[in-house]
C-alpha cells in the first residue's frame, strides 16, 4: 500500500470532489443524468466524511 492510500488528504480531496459533482451543471444530452450525478456527489461526501471521522477516532484511540 502506498502512503496516499491512508492519507487523510486523499479523503478530503474526495469530499471536495463530491461537492464539485453537486455543483456541476450538465447541459445538452447529459442533462437527464443530473439527478444521478448529484446523488453520486452526496454519497461521496457522506462516505468519505464518515471514513475520515472513523480514521480520526481510530488515531485518537491508538494514542491513548
Amino acid at each position: 500500500m502506498s502512503v496516499l492510500d491512508r492519507s487523510p488528504f486523499l479523503y478530503l480531496a474526495c469530499i471536495i470532489a463530491g461537492f464539485a459533482l453537486i455543483r456541476v451543471q450538465l447541459t445538452g444530452i447529459l442533462e437527464p443524468l443530473s439527478p444521478l450525478v448529484v446523488l453520486i456527489g452526496v454519497l461521496a461526501i457522506l462516505l468519505f466524511s464518515f471514513v475520515l471521522i472513523i480514521h480520526g477516532v481510530l488515531c485518537l484511540v491508538k494514542r491513548r
